[in-house]
């Protein structure tokens, strides 16, 4: 414990005297869910989730919206929309896998070229199955009838990437920062207020120890004053979760034992900031604090292919308590909204009992910080 928090320290001191002189804080990644500078504009990340299913619900929208205007009666829409949507769906998929297959390239092309490219690639994907669905019969054999194909599919891709620029424009970086300011905010009374009741009961009955607490609580202070728009390692975040534990165990004894999991993790790969702390709060205040015999948290950290996942277990005292003990979800929810903000839909959070063991599982995707040229 004293090594990790050893190394820890000198960790936050070399990240403060490299802000201190160049002026900024330390750059361990964007925001964004773009992996490139915030100043950027960015064609859409083709295989975030998120973007993957705004665009099948915005494509057959507009489908369903055309299969309106086509129909004379109204009852006849829906027919018309599912006879469309045949057609739609392959071209449609086929677009996206084209689109997800060259992201890399049109993250490297200027952001007006990435535009045209994917346009030039819905009209490529048209040209493409109007060719061969003629060919078979299965389609008017009419230059005219694919040149207007072609021009919906291009306009329909248009509309999508207008849509797509709107809202990178409304999550623009000073306001994803602005959200995670609050959010952390939120996080950062309640790490306060247990943190110094922690001190409270030691410094009477044993000063010494609440003096080692107190220096323990400025260390964490220190992390916790970082921008909350910075990734930070995963090894920083461990030695985070370990410190705060080692302030806890000052308290709680020999009650709080801990068992760590961590199998072969790149220890440099990024993550938002104040994710594991949080979580392993709650398994103290809520599963081991309130049992007289205390109990014990498990925190296992694997990779799930190019996922990372974090699991935290810890003990329910009653069954019926859970109710009351676990009645506080703002940690589970303001962690919640930060990978919202940090992944779109691509990480997820789940937690429940399971038996006498309160569970909660985060994924979240890899990445490590791109070297500077």
């Amino acid at each position: 414990m004293k090594t990790a928090r050893s190394g820890y320290n000198a960790s936050m001191k070399t990240i403060a005297f490299d802000a201190e002189t160049s002026g900024h804080s330390p750059d361990f990644g964007s925001i964004r869910q773009n992996p490139r500078q915030n100043a950027i504009r960015m064609s859409p990340d083709w295989r975030n989730l998120g973007i993957l299913l705004r665009t099948l619900l915005g494509v057959n929208l507009m489908s369903g919206v055309a299969a309106l205007v086509l129909a004379q009666r109204f009852g006849e829409w829906f027919g018309i929309f599912v006879e469309n949507a045949a057609w739609v769906e392959i071209l449609l998929l086929s677009n996206l896998l084209v689109l997800a297959a060259a992201r890399d390239l049109l993250w490297r092309v200027p952001y007006r070229t990435g535009q045209v490219l994917t346009l030039l690639s819905s009209a490529g994907c048209v040209v493409t199955f109007w060719a061969i669905w003629r060919s078979l019969g299965l389609t008017e054999d009419s230059v005219e009838h694919g040149a207007r194909l072609m021009l919906l599919a291009v306009c329909a891709s248009g509309a999508m990437l207008a849509y797509f620029d709107l809202r990178a424009r409304a999550f623009a970086p000073h306001v994803e920062a602005a959200r995670l300011r609050a959010l952390n905010a939120r996080i950062r009374p309640h790490f306060l207020f247990n943190s110094l009741n922690t001190v409270l009961a030691l410094i009477r009955d044993d000063p010494r120890r609440a003096e080692t607490a107190l220096e323990e609580l400025s260390d964490l202070f220190r992390a916790l004053m970082r921008n909350p728009g910075d990734l930070v390692s995963l090894a920083d975040e461990i030695a985070l979760g370990r410190q705060y534990l080692d302030l806890e165990k000052l308290r709680l004894g020999e009650r709080l034992q801990v068992h760590w999991d961590i199998r072969d993790v790149p220890l440099d790969l990024l993550m938002p900031p104040l994710i594991l702390q949080p979580l392993l709060e709650n398994a103290v205040h809520y599963g081991v604090a309130p049992s007289a015999s205390g109990g014990e948290i498990r925190v296992d950290i694997r990779m799930k292919g190019e996922m990372l996942s974090i699991m935290i277990e810890n003990p329910i005292k009653l069954a019926r308590d859970h109710e009351k003990t676990h009645g506080n979800q703002m940690a589970l929810s303001n962690i919640r909204a930060r990978l919202a903000l940090y992944y779109d839909m691509e990480a997820h959070l789940e937690h429940g009992p399971r038996d006498s063991l309160y569970h909660v599982m985060i994924e979240l995707p890899c990445r490590f910080k791109t070297p500077t040229p």
